[in-house]
């Protein structure tokens, strides 16, 4: 396939368009739904009305604002239909002959909507996923091409160095300089690995990119094995992901059959191929080195670092490993350059952020913000706060690795350092909202099971460490520990945090840790008094004179 192949592609299917088109979510929240069939009980009204010629029903990914699916949108009017139903989903295309619609409208241009920032989501809700067509018409590919034909490998390091990209997947080390680092690594192998093994409660960002937009992430991995001269791809995504697992399939043979992938992509020398590989859903696997013992085939425990996969990663060979969002983030950098990416966020947090906003929150779903937007704007403003009337108590971001924020603290702009600061981490995106009925240290005591429940057992702390925890937190729930218990799981998280083999122990106690620096009344309120000693107890006695 050439430049001028690609060209045909999207002008034949930008030309093909109608004069109206009826979006229907077909992402996995939308699905559980019924949303299927709301999309078929559309076509079948579109068809009875006569309107085949004129409105074309469309099955597109994630629409964005979950708790209110099934969406479906309406273009070019740009209107948005909620809560849609099979039984009144032909309701919607009577309006286009003046009837009137029985789904409730919902409003596009609220502050869920309006006060995004679509880089990673620009095609989500409006691209077809499982049509690579269709992500062509979206300029899809086109930033592949211009890495192949007008740039040199070191040329893309550069651009991604330049645009200030860190990894998306928790830590935020910057994209470049990993790249730069394989790239440099002299070997006769290289491999490229997306991570798609999204193990955090209430986090659903990269299976919502993989289920609306695989063939962004794709393009994003093969523009990544140009720039270090890899030529074999893993995509490792979690078993529970069945729909992703499946439009990734597809994805994966159409661009295949396009010559976008495997020997002489578009007709030049450079050769890339992509395999999927399923986890069983172990956490510990989204550790990088687990993960890569996991497609080995081997089973998924970290091991010591270093070295460090860049320069003896998979199989022993250097090894690039990077998450959904972060490869997302790649073919708009290089087809809109470094400086435009660069120009979004904050000094040390470039571009933007997805967040699967979760918990007691009136607006459940995807957003993507600049880097720097407050929590405040999030969660009160776009999340619309916390529903019943209730207010905000905490918001919990990075998962069973990252901390409770206050909500004292909602001003605070999301970015690394910031988060960090407060004890909290980025994470992958979990955003999980608590209300004032929320016990913070149940919050800490149900992360800590999770942490105990997934540790791998490998290393001591982590495996004895925080099973330990655990124990002490449900002693305090259940009014049984004292203010020395109390000190005991402190010096437990430091010692569990400093000691443990990889992310997933060195990160365990934090829940733990700030929950106790914003809500120590409460532990405090569930302690017991310490006993007290007899009168004398705990004196030495006094030696007779001899």
């Amino acid at each position: 396939m050439l430049l001028e192949d690609l060209i045909k592609i999207q002008e034949t299917e930008l030309a093909a368009r109608k004069k109206c088109t009826l979006r229907v979510c077909l992402a996995a929240g939308c699905m559980s739904l019924n949303a299927e069939a709301v999309k078929e009980a559309l076509e079948k009204a579109v068809q009875e009305a006569g309107l085949a010629n004129d409105v074309e029903v469309r099955g597109v990914g994630c629409m964005k604002l979950c708790c209110e699916g099934p969406l479906v949108g309406v273009d070019p009017e740009a209107s948005l239909y909620r809560q849609v139903t099979p039984e009144n989903a032909a309701s919607i295309v009577s309006t286009f002959k003046g009837g009137q619609a029985e789904a409730e409208k919902g409003d596009p241009h609220s502050p869920f909507f309006e006060k995004q920032f679509c880089i990673v989501l620009e095609n989500s809700g409006l691209v077809d996923p499982d049509r690579i067509e269709s992500y062509i018409a979206a300029d899809g590919y086109f930033a592949l091409r211009d890495a192949l034909r007008e740039m040199t490998p070191p040329d893309v390091v550069a651009a991604i160095t330049k645009s200030g990209l860190r990894g998306r997947g928790g830590a935020g080390y910057p994209t470049g300089l990993k790249w730069a680092t394989v790239a440099k690594t002299r070997s006769t192998r290289k491999f490229v690995i997306c991570n798609a093994d999204e193990g955090d409660p209430g986090a659903f960002m990269d299976r919502s990119v993989l289920e609306s937009d695989p063939h962004r992430v794709i393009e994003g991995m093969i523009i990544a094995a140009l720039a270090v001269g890899a030529e074999q791809g893993y995509i490792y995504v979690r078993a529970e992901y069945p729909l992703a697992i499946k439009r990734l399939q597809t994805a994966i043979r159409q661009a295949k059959q396009m010559g976008l992938l495997g020997s002489g992509i578009l007709e030049s020398p450079f050769t890339f191929n992509i395999d999927i590989r399923i986890g069983a859903g172990a956490f510990v696997c989204g550790e990088e080195t687990a993960l890569m013992a996991s497609v080995e085939g081997r089973r998924g425990q970290p091991r010591p670092r270093p070295p460090f996969p860049a320069e003896a990663g998979l199989f022993s060979q250097p090894t690039l490993i990077n998450n959904v969002e972060t490869f997302a983030n790649v073919p708009p950098i290089i087809r809109k350059g470094a400086d435009w990416f660069a120009g979004i966020g904050t000094e040390k947090s470039k571009g933007t952020k997805v967040f699967a906003l979760a918990g007691k929150i009136k607006n459940t779903g995807l957003i993507e913000v600049p880097m720097g937007a407050s929590l405040r704007t999030i969660v009160e403003e776009m999340g619309g706060g916390a529903p019943d009337g209730n207010t905000v108590k905490a918001v919990q971001t990075g998962g069973p690795s990252g901390g409770c924020i206050p909500a004292s603290e909602l001003d605070t702009p999301v970015d690394y350092e910031s988060l960090t600061k407060l004890g909290s981490i980025m994470g992958s995106g979990g955003m999980i909202v608590m209300d004032q009925t929320t016990k913070m240290v149940d919050v800490a005591r149900f992360f800590m099971e999770f942490c105990m429940d997934e540790s791998c057992g490998k290393c001591v702390p982590c495996r004895v460490g925080t099973v330990e925890m655990h124990g002490l937190l449900a002693k305090i729930m259940a009014k049984k520990a004292t203010a020395a218990d109390l000190r005991t799981l402190e010096e437990l998280c430091d010692l569990v945090k400093n000691t443990s083999l990889c992310g997933l122990g060195q990160t365990a106690p934090n829940p733990v840790l700030s929950t106790l620096r914003f809500f120590r009344n409460e532990y405090a309120e569930l302690l017991q008094p310490e006993p007290k000693l007899p009168a004398g107890a705990g004196k030495l006695p006094v030696p007779s004179s001899a």
